[in-house]
C-alpha cells in the first residue's frame, strides 16, 4: 500500500505498538512535570543507559524543584559528574529556580521554551508528556522515523527541514489527550528499538512498514539524509597531577566556555615533552621533588578532540593561589569532569597509596 501522505496512517498502528512494546523507564510513568523536565535534559546528546542511574540518583538528592532549586552548586555538579554537558545542570538549576519563584511550571510549549536550558525538542516533549499538549517532539530517532516513511531524501540537518517534519507530525497527532501524551514518545521508541541507526532497519517487526515507502522502495537503509560535519578541532594540553604531603593539587576552571566551573588537575596547553614539563612548575612556585609517571589520554567533545600527555610528580612549594590541595576524601568530593577520567583514576591511586604509607 503506497500514498501520497503515509503519516496519516501512522497513529493507530504505532500507539497499538507502543502500548505493548514500550521500554519501561520511570520518567514515562509519571505526569509530574518536573521529574519528565529533569529526564528530558539529562537525555540531550546522552543514551538512555548512561541516564537511569544518574536520573535515580539525582531524584533521590533532589525530590522536588524547590529543593533543586535551593541545592548547593558543588552538589548538583558532583551528582552530574561524568554525565558530561554540564551546561545542562546549570541550566537545570536555573530554570528550577524560576520555576520555584512562580509556583507551578509553565504548562505550554511558548512557556518552556522559556526557561533555562530549554530547546524547542524539549519543550515540545514536556509540554505533551506532561500537559497532554499537541506538540510534536523531533529528535534524531524521530527525524530518522519520519524520513524513511515519507522517502524523504533532504538534509535532515536543515532546520527547514525539521520544521517541517515538526509540522507534519502535527498534523496527524490523536486528539485524545492520552494518546496525545505518549505519541512523541512512540515515535522515539519506533527509532530507538525498530527503525534503528547505523545499520538496517528492523523492517520485519515494524509495525508501520506497510506504510512506510522507504522499505516499499528500497531506500530506508540510505535514509536519512545529513551532510558531513566538519572535522572536530584538535587540542593538546599537558596535566599534571602534583603530590604535596598526601594531596594532590585541583584548581577550579573558570566560569565561562567548556567545563565551565568544574574542578581540573593543574594544566598547561600544548604537549609538553619530559624537558619541557618541569617549566610551568616554576611558574606555580613549585619544586619537582620525583617524576612517577608518564600519563596519555584523550578525551572527544562535540566539537573539539582533547589530546593529553600528563605527569605525575612530587612537588614541594607553595603552589598557585588558584590551587586547592586535596586528600582521597577531598578529591571524591569535588566534580571532576569525566574528560580528566585516566587523571582521576591515577590521581585516586596516588593518594590512596599516600594513605597506606
Amino acid at each position: 500500500m503506497t500514498t501520497e501522505n503515509p503519516l496519516k496512517n501512522l497513529t493507530k498502528p504505532l500507539l497499538d505498538w507502543y502500548r505493548v512494546n514500550a521500554r519501561g523507564l520511570p520518567w514515562r510513568e509519571t505526569r509530574d512535570p518536573y521529574p519528565i523536565w529533569v529526564s528530558e535534559i539529562m537525555l540531550q546528546q546522552t543514551r538512555v543507559a548512561a541516564v537511569l542511574g544518574y536520573y535515580a540518583r539525582f531524584l533521590e538528592a533532589f525530590p522536588t524543584v524547590e529543593t533543586l532549586a535551593e541545592a548547593p552548586e558543588e552538589q548538583l555538579m558532583k551528582l552530574w559528574e561524568g554525565l558530561g554537558y554540564y551546561s545542562r545542570a546549570r541550566n537545570l538549576q536555573k530554570a528550577a529556580k524560576l520555576v520555584a519563584a512562580a509556583g507551578a511550571f509553565p504548562d505550554t510549549y511558548e512557556g518552556l521554551l522559556a526557561l533555562p536550558g530549554v530547546g524547542e525538542y524539549t519543550a515540545a516533549a514536556i509540554a505533551a508528556a506532561a500537559f497532554g499538549r499537541r506538540e510534536a517532539a523531533v529528535d534524531g530517532n524521530v527525524l530518522r522515523v519520519v524520513t524513511r516513511i515519507t522517502d524523504c531524501h533532504d538534509d535532515i540537518l536543515a532546520p527547514k527541514v525539521k520544521r517541517r517534519i515538526r509540522e507534519q507530525l502535527e498534523a496527524v497527532m490523536p486528539t485524545e489527550e492520552a494518546d496525545i501524551r505518549i505519541f512523541s514518545q512512540a515515535t522515539m521508541e519506533l527509532g530507538a528499538t525498530v527503525c534503528v541507526p547505523n545499520g538496517a532497519p528492523k523492517c520485519d517487526v515494524c509495525p508501520v512498514r506497510k506504510i512506510c515507502l522507504g522499505r516499499i522502495r528500497g531506500t530506508a537503509e540510505n535514509l536519512p539524509v545529513k551532510k558531513a560535519k566538519k572535522d572536530r578541532k584538535i587540542e593538546e594540553k599537558t596535566v599534571y597531577l602534583l603530590l604535596r604531603d598526601g594531596k594532590i593539587a585541583l584548581r577550579k576552571r573558570g566560569e565561562t566556555g567548556l567545563l565551565a566551573g568544574l574542578w581540573e588537575f593543574p594544566n598547561v596547553e600544548g604537549m609538553l615533552t619530559e624537558e619541557a614539563a618541569p617549566k610551568p612548575l616554576t611558574a606555580w612556585e613549585l619544586t619537582p621533588k620525583a617524576w612517577q609517571r608518564k600519563l596519555t589520554a584523550k578525551h572527544i567533545f562535540t566539537h573539539v578532540e582533547w589530546h593529553m600527555t600528563g605527569y605525575a610528580l612530587e612537588a614541594s612549594g607553595e603552589g598557585a593561589a588558584d590551587f586547592l590541595w586535596v586528600d582521597a576524601e577531598g578529591l571524591a568530593a569535588h566534580a571532576v569532569p569525566s574528560a580528566f577520567a585516566r587523571y582521576y583514576a591515577e590521581a585516586k591511586e596516588l593518594l590512596e597509596k599516600e594513605c597506606d604509607r
